[in-house]
């Protein structure tokens, strides 16, 4: 041991509120809190030292274990350090230093060779280039680049992002139609088909859900333009966390486009043929058009996910057979037990 043999041990040390490092070579604690106050000037009586990278307090015995050259921070009366966290989130608290890492990244990810790195690299200059408290065409010329010219504001662009999606889910549902023999049964769902379309068009085709400008819960964002992945059809929440904001960039805007509104019921297995196997001995009228509805385009059914989060498997889940016709539905909520007793349908 360095202290046993009057050997000094060289180490790495800076205060609570400074990035410098100074180097320090000591031969126990006491002469490192000594030299370190000094290097700080920092008060040596309530004076301690803990590590840099997860805030472990330095006794004397960790002290003489410790390798050379180790980080150390220098901390006074009641000051804490959480460890390298604590430098992440002054990073993240703060705009004073963006510009500063932006050109840092550029530097490390050109000549980054690790897959991984390149990739967190990669991320964090995608979301510190961030211009999303800007609205307008004029405001941020480079975020419409390519986005036609009657677009005039973000939220008006994503709104209609989300529009076109919706309209392509009822493009399938139109689609269908192809499909059916009987002359009976294809009228029956031409009148499905537009009330769809009727109940679509009140809704203003839940163009809400991409645009910020709407309220909670019609937008699927949060104020400032921040998505967060749902997470597979058969999980609660993300495990992986992915987030995007479209309105920060160009690139960002460009990425969310390959974000799925992923169908749990699934849309062309599941939620189509069930409205077409209703409809081959029922009329129109008879069927729970909402219900159905709310299966194709609503956020009932849908949920929106990362690429990755995206499975394209088979989903396994049915929709509710108790849901699908309106008088059924009706005479269910009429013959709910009452008191204890079932009520009869007269």
């Amino acid at each position: 041991m360095f202290g046993l043999f009057g050997k000094s041990k060289p180490v790495k040390i800076r205060s609570f509120n400074e990035n410098r490092k100074y180097g320090v070579a000591a031969k126990d604690l006491k002469e490192l809190l000594k030299k370190g106050c000094k290097t700080l000037k920092l008060p040596l009586p309530v004076a301690h030292v803990c590590l840099y990278s997860d805030g472990t307090t330095v006794t004397e015995e960790f002290f003489q274990t410790l390798p050379d050259h180790t980080e150390l921070v220098l901390l006074y009366g009641e000051q804490t350090w959480s460890g390298v966290v604590h430098d992440i989130g002054e990073l993240l608290d703060t705009d004073r230093h963006a510009d500063a890492i932006i050109e840092a990244a550029k530097g490390l990810l050109s000549d980054e060779e690790s897959p991984k790195r390149r990739k967190i690299l990669s991320d964090l200059l995608l979301n510190l280039d961030d211009r999303s408290e800007l609205e307008s065409r004029e405001e941020d010329e480079e975020w419409f680049r390519g986005v036609e010219a009657r677009f005039k504001t973000k939220s008006a662009y994503m709104k209609s992002n989300c529009e076109s999606r919706i309209r392509g889910y009822m493009k399938e549902v139109d689609a269908a139609t192809k499909t059916i023999q009987k002359a009976k049964v294809r009228a029956e769902f031409l009148k499905t088909s537009k009330s769809l379309v009727e109940m679509l068009k009140a809704a203003r085709y839940n163009g809400s859900y991409f645009d910020r400008t709407e309220t909670e819960p019609a937008r699927l964002c949060t104020q400032e333009g921040w998505f967060t992945c749902q997470g597979s059809f058969d999980l609660d929440v993300c495990k992986s966390l992915h987030s995007i904001n479209p309105y920060g960039s160009r690139e960002s805007r460009i990425l969310f486009s390959t974000w799925n509104l992923d169908h749990r019921i699934e849309k062309k297995r599941t939620v189509i043929p069930a409205l077409l196997d209703a409809l081959q001995n029922h009329k129109a009228a008879d069927v729970n058009l909402t219900y159905f509805y709310r299966l194709l385009f609503t956020r009932e059914n849908l949920k929106l996910v990362h690429i990755v989060c995206h499975k394209k498997g088979a989903h396994n889940l049915q929709c509710d057979a108790k849901k699908v016709f309106e008088r059924a539905s009706e005479a269910n909520k009429r013959n709910q037990p009452t008191n204890g007793k079932k009520r009869r349908l007269k």
